[in-house]
C-alpha cells in the first residue's frame, strides 16, 4: 500500500515539476510549484527525514513560494504577460540533458547496491532538536547571526537615499 502512495506521489511531483517549466502563464507555474514542494515534502516522509519534510513545507512553501505569488500577484499586467520560449540552444540543451540522463540511467542500472537487512527508522526531530541544543549550539547560534546580519543589510539596501 505504501508502494502506491510513494508512487502516486512521485508522479504527482514530476508531473507539476514539468508543469512548472513548460507553463508559459507565471500564475500556473507557481502553483503547479507549490504542488511540487509539497510532493518532495512527501517523499522525504517516505525517507523517514520527518524534520526535514517539515522545513521543506514551512521554508519553502511557507516562505519562499508565497513571496514568489505575492511578486507575480503585484506585479502590474501580469495576467497578460506570457513567458517567450525563444531561446536559441534549445536542441543542444535537449542533446545535453538527454545524455546527461543515459549517464544517471546507466550508473543507477549497473552498480552493485548494497542491500542490508531492513532498520526501522525512528523520529529524527526529538534527535535534531536534541543535538541542536546541545552539540552544535554554537554553530547554530552563528548561523542565526549570520542570516540576521543579511536580513539587516537587505533591509538597508532597499531603503531609499535621501539626499
Amino acid at each position: 500500500m505504501s508502494e502506491v502512495f510513494f508512487i502516486l506521489i512521485a508522479a504527482i511531483t514530476i508531473a507539476s515539476a514539468i508543469w512548472v517549466v513548460f507553463s508559459s502563464n507565471l500564475i500556473y507555474s507557481a502553483v503547479a510549484l507549490l504542488f511540487t514542494l509539497f510532493g518532495v515534502a512527501g517523499l522525504y516522509v517516505f525517507l523517514y527525514a520527518d524534520f526535514i519534510a517539515a522545513t521543506q513545507v514551512v521554508v519553502y512553501v511557507g516562505g519562499i513560494l508565497v513571496l514568489i505569488i505575492f511578486g507575480v500577484m503585484l506585479t502590474n499586467k501580469i495576467a497578460d504577460n506570457r513567458i517567450s520560449h525563444s531561446s536559441r540552444p534549445r536542441f543542444m540543451a535537449g542533446v545535453i540533458s538527454f545524455f546527461i540522463f543515459v549517464l544517471v540511467m546507466t550508473v543507477i542500472f549497473t552498480t552493485t547496491w548494497h542491500t542490508g537487512e531492513e532498520q526501522i527508522a525512528t523520529a529524527t526531530v526529538n534527535t535534531i532538536g536534541e543535538m541542536i541544543l546541545t552539540t552544535y549550539l554554537l554553530p547554530f547560534e552563528v548561523a542565526s547571526l549570520v542570516l540576521l546580519a543579511a536580513l539587516m543589510g537587505s533591509a538597508l539596501l532597499s531603503r531609499k537615499k535621501h539626499g
